[in-house]
């Protein structure tokens, strides 16, 4: 199965997305927009920037997890990880997106 983004609207009635990977995990989730455009923008922003090393940036949580967000050129957030058990495991999140996110479907729930 291959990746996909899901768009879709959350409880407070703003639009997101979330990566998931082939296995059905998802690898990145985005902040809420407030209309369907912005958040369709961010999926195509995430698809432009996920092939650049450069555009992750891995942080610890205040328990000390490890995490990942990619930025967009303007060093701006689109997406956020899940936090890791390891920094193996946060690597290996982030070249999870790096494979999945260019080519992938979007599967639109909202």
């Amino acid at each position: 199965m291959a990746g996909k983004f899901e768009v879709y609207k959350d409880k407070r009635g703003e639009f997101r997305f979330r990566l998931k990977a082939g296995n059905g995990e998802i690898i990145l989730a985005s902040e809420g927009y407030k209309d369907k455009g912005g958040c369709m923008n961010g999926v195509e922003s995430v698809k432009k920037n996920s092939d650049l090393l450069a555009r992750f940036e891995k942080k610890s949580s205040s328990a000390g997890k490890p995490y990942f967000v990619l930025k967009a050129a303007n060093h701006q957030v689109i997406g956020t990880s899940e936090q890791y058990s390891s920094d193996d495991a946060c690597d290996n999140g982030i070249k999870s997106v790096m494979h999945t996110a260019p080519l992938a479907a979007v599967d639109d729930q909202s």
